[in-house]
């Protein structure tokens, strides 16, 4: 296996200019859940509970942190492989994490947080820390992945080294956020 990994990192690799994509994919991306931000929500939508979808959105950021994790034990282990289709499993979590977010967010209005004192405080500022580095891992993320494609490698290490920690902190506080917040739904 090993062999395989080496025999294709030393094949030449087309490099692809992937920061087009990656400048459109961040502005689609973090303009749509600042629009949704301030969305009324939907009146009178009852085809399921929407209730549903945060605790979806929690379920999926558990598994972006659980793939994320494995991914870094398997590179840090150098296996490249592993690590890499953990990290493609992280961007599927992802993917659909976004996919409940935004719809949720479409279809419902924000819910306020109703804790207060000591546990309002701890709330806002993980949900803050959140919020702003969730806009950060987006391009971080592709830009980490199209490194890799890339076969940039040490670029590729340099921009992982503060994106794997991001994207852990954004994933973990999301479903600290949920917890905090589901009683209130």
């Amino acid at each position: 296996m090993k062999e395989a990994e080496r025999a294709i990192g030393e094949q030449p690799v087309k490099k692809r200019n992937y920061k087009p994509l990656i400048i459109i994919l961040t502005i689609v991306i973090n303009g749509l859940v600042v629009v949704l931000s301030g969305l009324p929500g939907v009146e009178n939508f009852d085809a399921f509970d929407i209730h549903i979808l945060p605790m979806m959105n929690a379920i999926f950021n558990s598994f972006t942190f659980l793939f994320l994790v494995a991914a870094l034990v398997a590179i840090l282990k150098k296996n490249v492989t592993v690590h890499r289709r953990f990290i493609y499993a992280a961007f599927v979590t992802t993917s659909l994490f976004l996919i409940t977010y935004v719809a949720y967010h479409f279809l419902s209005e924000s819910t306020p947080y109703g804790g207060a004192g000591i546990m309002a405080g701890i709330y806002y500022f993980i949900l803050i820390t959140h919020i702003v580095l969730a806009a950060i891992i987006v391009p971080l993320a592709l830009t980490a992945v199209a490194r890799a494609w890339n076969m940039e490698n040490e670029r590729h290490r340099k921009i992982a080294r503060w994106t794997m920690p991001i994207w852990l902190y954004v994933s973990l506080t999301g479903v600290l956020v949920y917890l905090m917040i589901s009683p209130y739904y």
